[in-house]
C-alpha cells in the first residue's frame, strides 16, 4: 500500500534537522530530569505524518513475527486480556519538546516476549505501523523494563491522534521510536532503519546524547551494509 504523507511535515521536519546539525550540542538544562535542547511543553504536542488510519476493533489484529519461536496474532480483545501495566515517565520528542509525569496503561513488552520466546538470533526489534511508518531499536533497549504497548493515556483510552489503539513506549529515547498505531512488532538478526532514519535522523535516538541527526544516512546504510557482509562472512 502507497500512503501519501504530509509532504509540508516532512520538509519541516528535514529543514528542522538542518538547522540542528548546524546548532551543535546544547549547554545541559538546570531542571535534570530534562536533556539538553529540551523545553517542557504545554500540554501533549500532536505530531504525526498526516494519516492516521482508521480503527475497527472487531477486524484489527496485532502481530509478532520474525526471529522468534511462537508466530503471535492477537485479536484487540485477545490483547486486552494480556496482564496490564501502568507506569509514569517522561517523554522527549526530537522537536525539543518534552512532557514529564505521562502516565501510560498497556502491556509490558516482557509480556509478549515470554510468549514468543525469542532466538538468540534477534537483535533488533523493527516496528511497524498502520501508516506505513517504521523505526527500528536495538533489541538492548528494547528489553528495558519500562519498555511496553500503551493503549492507554491519563487512564483514558489512548486516542488515534496520541497513536491509538496502541503505540509503543521506549521512554530512554526519543519519541519517533515510541512508534504509533503500532501493528507488528518484528524481531530482526539484522537491523533495518525505518521511515525517519533513512531520511537523516540518528539511527539510535538518545535524548541525553542529543542523538538527533547523522549527516549523511546513506552512509550509514552502506555502512550497516559491510558490517552485515562481515558477519556472514564470519559464520
Amino acid at each position: 500500500m502507497t500512503h501519501k504523507y504530509n509532504q509540508k511535515i516532512l520538509r519541516a521536519k528535514q529543514k528542522f534537522l538542518e538547522r540542528m546539525e548546524k546548532k551543535g550540542k546544547s549547554a545541559p538544562n538546570d531542571n535534570e530530569r530534562i536533556p539538553p535542547g529540551q523545553h517542557i511543553a504545554k500540554g501533549f504536542p500532536i505530531l504525526d505524518l498526516g494519516i492516521r488510519p482508521d480503527f475497527a476493533s472487531d477486524t484489527w489484529r496485532f502481530k509478532v513475527v520474525g526471529e522468534i519461536e511462537n508466530t503471535l496474532e492477537f485479536s484487540w480483545d485477545e490483547l486486552l486480556k494480556l496482564p496490564k501495566h501502568q507506569q509514569t515517565s517522561d517523554f522527549h520528542c526530537v522537536t525539543t519538546w518534552s512532557v514529564l509525569d505521562v502516565l501510560w496503561g498497556g502491556i509490558k513488552l516482557k509480556e509478549i516476549l515470554n510468549l514468543a520466546c525469542l532466538k538468540d538470533s534477534a537483535q533488533f526489534v523493527i516496528l511497524h505501523s498502520s501508516d506505513g511508518y517504521t523505526t527500528n531499536v536495538p533489541l538492548e533497549d528494547a528489553l528495558a523494563e519500562d519498555v511496553m504497548l500503551a493503549y492507554e493515556l491519563q487512564n483514558e483510552l489512548l486516542t488515534i491522534e496520541h497513536g491509538g489503539p496502541i503505540r509503543f513506549v521506549l521512554p530512554a529515547l526519543y519519541g519517533w521510536k515510541s512508534a504509533k498505531f503500532l501493528h507488528t512488532i518484528e524481531f530482526s538478526s539484522v537491523d533495518k532503519p525505518g521511515f525517519w532514519e533513512v531520511r537523516g535522523y540518528h539511527n539510535h535516538g538518545d535524548p541525553w546524547l542529543e542523538e538527533r541527526q547523522t549527516s549523511s544516512p546513506l552512509d550509514y546504510l552502506r555502512k550497516r551494509a559491510e558490517e552485515t557482509l562481515k558477519q556472514k562472512d564470519k559464520q
